[in-house]
């Protein structure tokens, strides 16, 4: 596999205002395709596929409960304390990689993932597929973007919680594609590919459509692409404050 350039150690990665254009773009095309996948009507569809007026036939299995659902929950909570005695034993300053503030500023940020999308779902209306009187429950199907629109279901089920134990590690690809871009773009698809296991097992039980699971990558991909601004926003305003 052909190496990045490097100069003086470091490795050469595209200039910081090119990384967030294709931030920002990958955002928005994000956002379009899954604007796109709400209007068609798939959610719904796609939970009658796997749903029936008996309800779900996965919803209690081993695999989607107890292994995909509980066992992925801790095996996050995991790895964020790998994660957090990683940034510990950090020397403050590194010749290479991310320095100990780094490591903990992203630590932040996926806590912030972590908190931010279960405090969207207090707000929503919009229930379970299993709330769903066609699968047994008492609800009727409402999109999720008509607000406020109760559905006669318990609601809070918009975006996907659960999916956010994978997908608030999105950080560790930004933080490291900078120092590591083999590195981080093994976090990129490790991460993808549990976000989209977690999410497929809640489907399969009826705890989420597949939209529910989408929004919430989309969500901590925008909080993640934010923060790796920050810095080099405060970088800007400093240099536009001193004195000539």
């Amino acid at each position: 596999m052909i190496q990045p350039p490097r100069a003086g150690g470091r490795v050469v990665t595209r200039p910081p205002a090119r990384r967030a254009w294709a931030d920002l773009g990958t955002l928005l095309a994000a956002g379009a395709s899954l604007l796109a996948w709400d209007a068609s009507g798939w959610d719904l569809a796609i939970a009658r596929w796997v749903g029936s007026s008996a309800g779900f036939a996965w919803r209690d299995a081993w695999w989607t409960s107890r292994l995909m659902h509980d066992g992925g929950r801790w095996a996050a909570w995991a790895l964020l304390l790998a994660l957090v005695v990683a940034a510990w034993r950090t020397p403050a300053t590194l010749a290479r990689g991310p320095s100990r503030a780094d490591r903990w500023r992203w630590l932040a940020v996926m806590l912030a993932c972590v908190i931010a999308v279960p405090a969207l779902k207090r707000f929503s209306s919009t229930s379970c597929p299993w709330d769903l009187a066609e699968f047994g429950g008492l609800a009727r199907y409402v999109s999720h973007w008509h607000f406020g629109m109760l559905d006669g279901g318990p609601g809070h089920c918009f975006p996907s919680g659960h999916a956010v134990a994978a997908f608030a590690f999105f950080g560790m690809y930004f933080m490291w594609r900078e120092h590591d871009p083999r590195r981080a773009r093994a976090w990129l698809a490790g991460v993808g590919l549990a976000g989209l296991a977690f999410g497929t097992a809640q489907l399969l039980r009826g705890a989420h459509y597949p939209s529910h699971t989408l929004w919430s990558a989309w969500l901590c991909w925008a909080i993640s692409a934010a923060a790796a601004q920050l810095p080099r926003r405060a970088h800007l305003v400093r240099q536009q404050t001193q004195p000539a």
